[in-house]
């Protein structure tokens, strides 16, 4: 069931900020999803979108095996905007040339723009520069027939163009990213003056019209929720709660994976400050089971899912007649785990990709097309206090990604006694708000050192906290050296069996936020 009824759809042809496209268009109050660039006319067509915008990419598009979209998208009387490679192909697919550019564009450009209409609407004319970001190689040669140049660079004599009868639109710079400095007006143009959207889409209007589908869907079925304690699962047994009240059981698992005092925590909010119905189920031994002398991460994550599942289903037989499970899969996830080139996933999530066949329930994920911080703007919408709301996250296999090599009790205890130091530390600097996620790392290897006179030869533990609006990016945080100190010297003095701190300083991507 389609709830949306303006949405733009996004084409991924491999770009990097291809989810920055769609978190700028939410911004405005539009609905946006991003789709593989293979998806079929048939489908485009069942969706009905208001408009399609095709990524950029880090292919040419005149290599042999480069992706290329239904060239028939542009006889469906839909607008088109093509990013970057998305204009290119736009232009190539529509009778005109691309081929390499005698000098690559890379970084900041300045554009002038010779239409004031269309994309650049109520932009000043008479030669004025703006500043946009570009990122290409290639470069357009020969327009096709009917279009129209709007705006143009040193290197770029068609920079910008629309289409004169028909509408398409296509930039060689990229409007998404924040170094375009009037990227956010010309996304608006296209949205609302080519697409005819209007700003509706707001948390408000998705409780009402989830909240009907949920009503509709489930009907007088019973549905257990996954609840984790976390911001996402929070939010899913809020929003199932208001729609179907005591048809929803949750069910607490804990596995032995959790943060140092977490489980009494989670157990204690839930019971004391809402009306959920809620089984607690201490499954620590088991997990620790399964995981016992698996080192390869993909195994770890598989089995803590498939371990979750089938305690899932051992509770739901117990209640009786359930139908449904819900679990706060959230849109990086989905988009994480799909491969929209061909290649392998980035990693994969313990609650994406369906059920297995030995389940008898069916999903629902009523976050699946949410990013975090608008997970986070639900839940206030929603009535959630800011203690639920504000966590920072935490995986749902918890800890064991969060220990590199074999998950045992004695590596438990240490990663749990460095993360409490890690986050206490955090809170007491008033940095905790501040980040996406702090936390401690085990790593599989052992270091010497010198404690009094003695040589030790113990673990690893590294500080990881990244900056992120929507975990599909992420930069390390500059944190003071004195934070940084001050964790590094409490762990090495008060946690036993480590004597080396290090400080993690990748970027998401390369690395990925979590270390598993």
């Amino acid at each position: 069931m389609d709830i949306h009824s303006e949405k733009i759809i996004i084409l991924d042809f491999g770009s990097q900020t291809t989810q920055l496209i769609a978190r700028r268009i939410r911004e405005q109050k539009v609905y946006s999803e991003i789709h593989p660039f293979s998806i079929s006319l048939e489908k485009i067509k069942e969706l009905k979108p208001s408009g399609i915008v095709l990524s950029g990419g880090p292919c040419s598009v005149y290599d042999e095996g480069a992706p290329h979209s239904d060239p028939a998208l542009f006889d469906l009387g839909i607008p088109v905007l093509g990013i970057c490679y998305g204009a290119q192909l736009m232009i190539q697919q529509m009778g005109g040339k691309v081929e390499k550019a005698a000098k690559r564009e890379f970084g900041k450009a300045e554009l002038t723009v010779q239409y004031t209409a269309g994309l650049f609407a109520g932009l000043v004319l008479g030669g004025m520069k703006h500043q946009v970001w570009m990122s290409h190689g290639d470069r357009v040669e020969v327009i096709p027939e009917g279009f129209q140049v709007t705006a143009i660079s040193d290197n770029s004599p068609y920079a910008a163009l629309r289409h004169q009868e028909k509408p398409f639109v296509a930039v060689q710079f990229h409007p998404e990213v924040a170094h375009t400095l009037i990227g956010t007006d010309i996304l608006r143009n296209f949205i609302f003056g080519i697409c005819n959207c209007s700003p509706e889409w707001t948390m408000h209007s998705f409780i009402e019209q989830n909240v009907k589908a949920i009503k509709e869907k489930v009907g007088t079925d019973n549905v257990l929720c996954a609840l984790s304690g976390g911001v996402d699962s929070s939010v899913v047994a809020a929003i199932i709660h208001r729609a179907i009240g005591d048809q929803l059981t949750c069910i607490y698992v804990n596995n032995g994976l959790m943060r140092t005092g977490e489980t009494e925590a989670i157990l204690l909010f839930f019971k004391e400050k809402s009306k959920l119905k809620l089984i607690d189920v201490d499954a620590t031994d088991y997990f620790l089971g399964e995981l016992d002398g698996v080192v390869d991460p993909e195994i770890k994550r598989k089995r803590i899912g498939l371990g979750f599942i089938k305690i899932f289903e051992e509770e739901a037989n117990k209640i009786g007649k359930v139908k449904y499970l819900a679990q706060g899969t959230l849109y990086p996830d989905v988009i994480e785990s799909v491969s929209f080139r061909g290649e392998a996933p980035i990693k994969s999530h313990h609650n994406v990709g369906g059920l297995p066949d030995i389940m008898n329930l069916d999903l629902i994920e009523p976050l699946r097309e949410l990013f975090k911080d608008e997970v986070r703007e639900l839940g206030l919408e929603l009535g959630l206090p800011e203690e639920a709301i504000y966590r920072q996250p935490f995986p749902g296999p918890g800890l064991g990604i969060r220990i590199m090599g074999e998950v045992t009790a004695e590596r438990l205890r240490i990663v749990r006694q460095a993360d409490v130091i890690v986050l206490e530390e955090m809170r007491k600097a008033g940095w905790y708000r501040k980040v996406w996620q702090s936390f401690a790392v085990l790593l599989p290897i052992q270091t010497v050192g010198v404690m009094g006179d003695g040589r030790t030869y113990e673990n690893v533990i590294a500080i990881r906290s990244v900056d992120s609006r929507d975990a599909m990016t992420a930069d390390w945080t500059k944190l003071p050296y004195e934070i940084l100190g001050e964790i590094s010297g409490r762990i090495i003095n008060e946690v036993r069996g480590v004597n080396r701190v290090v400080y993690d300083i990748s970027s998401k991507p390369p690395a990925t936020i979590e270390w598993e």
